[in-house]
């Protein structure tokens, strides 16, 4: 039985999905007893470089990424990012081609250990990624700066506002093919924090999840402070997308397309030999 006050170090991206997830938590409209947390906004490749190093006790990451940090988190079931069968992360250029004029070409990307990657990889087999903030790749496209970008965030919705065509939609590609949701993000807790405190922190962050839920609007303005001046009806799609009923928990197929996501990239030799995926209930 833990008795002392505990703070844990708490990882997330200033993006606005993130945001309006955490709001309940990062608020204090939800009550968290003998827990507090130490919220550190960091982008997701930032968070993925620091999970191999076990730095913080609680954070956001890529499902990519977790091949390289399972032996040190566990996966929260709360606090997902999962594609559909309509949207998910896209590959987009100035003009429409084939998804085949893909393999060998030279792409922009947010980082070789996001979910995005991984999963682009899976379809097209090699390319040369070309590492860039995730914030500048979609207008980097659209100068000419580079043929083709993924994006991962809200330019899934914007794109088409700079003349950008959509290749492929990975989310759809995925559903097509596995009839699953498109793992990207979860949330992933050090294995070696007493059970106790894996539970604690596993309900408080499914509490902040369905506070954000339950009190939309109030949620919502709080995350378009992290939402790089999108439109509050825009700001609203993106979050439905990626903050809903899934998020609050994976459910069976969720946890199946993790499992199937990382044991595709293994047998591809994309990842390491995966231990067993465990996951804090």
């Amino acid at each position: 039985m833990i008795h002392a006050t505990r703070q844990l170090t708490l990882g997330h991206s200033p993006d606005s999905d993130d945001a309006f997830m955490f709001y309940g938590l990062a608020s204090g409209r939800v009550p968290t007893g003998i827990l507090s947390y130490d919220h550190i906004l960091q982008d997701i490749q930032t968070l993925n470089e620091w999970a191999k190093e076990g730095k913080l006790d609680t954070t956001a990451i890529s499902v990519h990424a977790y091949a390289y940090v399972a032996r040190t988190y566990a996966i929260l079931n709360h606090g997902a990012s999962m594609g559909g069968r309509d949207y998910g992360p896209m590959v987009v250029a100035r003009r429409p081609v084939d998804v085949g004029k893909l393999r060998g070409a030279t792409i922009a990307v947010p980082g070789l250990m996001t979910s995005a990657f991984l999963a682009l990889r899976l379809l097209v087999g090699e390319f040369t990624p070309l590492v860039m903030p995730f914030d500048i790749i979609m207008e980097a496209v659209a100068r000419g700066e580079v043929d083709y970008g993924l994006l991962i965030h809200e330019g899934q919705l914007t794109h088409q506002s700079l003349g950008l065509a959509s290749i492929v939609n990975l989310g759809s590609w995925w559903f097509e093919e596995t009839s699953l949701p498109l793992p990207l993000g979860v949330n992933a807790i050090r294995r070696d924090l007493p059970d106790e405190i894996q539970s604690l922190a596993s309900q408080h962050l499914r509490a902040s999840i369905e506070y954000g839920l339950q009190h939309r609007p109030e949620a919502l303005a709080w995350a378009l402070r992290y939402a790089r001046g999108m439109r509050s009806e825009t700001a609203d799609t993106f979050v439905g997308m990626y903050v809903n009923e899934r998020t609050l928990d994976l459910g069976p197929d969720g946890r199946a397309s993790i499992e199937l996501f990382l044991r595709r990239a293994q047998d591809a030799g994309l990842i390491p030999a995966l231990p067993p995926i465990d996951f804090v209930m």
